[in-house]
């Protein structure tokens, strides 16, 4: 299977999260979700990511849109990794690798986890799919461009 394309209904999840949260997509009905996988927390691209997420956050909340980064890290590490990079998104942790397979995101040709953003609807269908290991910082930047326009 691969990834999920963009007019298709979002997989529900439910998973454990930073702060002691559980997170679940059900609970975003009808707000902008943008959900981006990732491979491994403190990386330097990984971070990059992370950090374009945070310098948009508020930009993304003010178009009434959630950001959730989601990677196979427990949660101790995303607790880390949030406070050192003070990220005010969730980060959920998906050990497994279930809600990733669900949507598609696979590891590339080098064997690293996806790396895969969805700007997911109010009504839970998927608007947009990006998949780049290596524009980290575009991730956040196309997504908050389809994310403004939705407004």
């Amino acid at each position: 299977m691969g990834l999920l394309a963009p007019g298709v209904p979002a997989p529900d999840f439910t998973l454990a999260a930073a702060g002691d949260r559980t997170v679940r997509l059900a609970d975003y009905r009808g707000r902008v979700v943008v959900l981006y996988f990732y491979p491994k927390d403190e990386t330097p691209g990984c971070t990059a990511e992370a950090c374009a997420f945070r310098d948009s956050y508020e930009a993304f909340v003010d178009a009434g849109a959630e950001v959730i980064g989601v990677s196979r890290d427990p949660v101790t590490s995303h607790d880390r990794f949030a406070g050192a990079r003070q990220l005010p998104f969730v980060l959920a942790s998906d050990p497994d690798g279930e809600v990733a397979r669900a949507y598609g995101v696979m590891p590339n040709w080098l064997r690293l986890p996806g790396r895969v953003t969805f700007v997911i609807d109010g009504g839970g269908i998927i608007r947009d799919v990006f998949s780049s290991q290596f524009r980290v910082r575009h991730h956040a930047a196309r997504a908050l461009a389809l994310v403004q326009s939705l407004g």
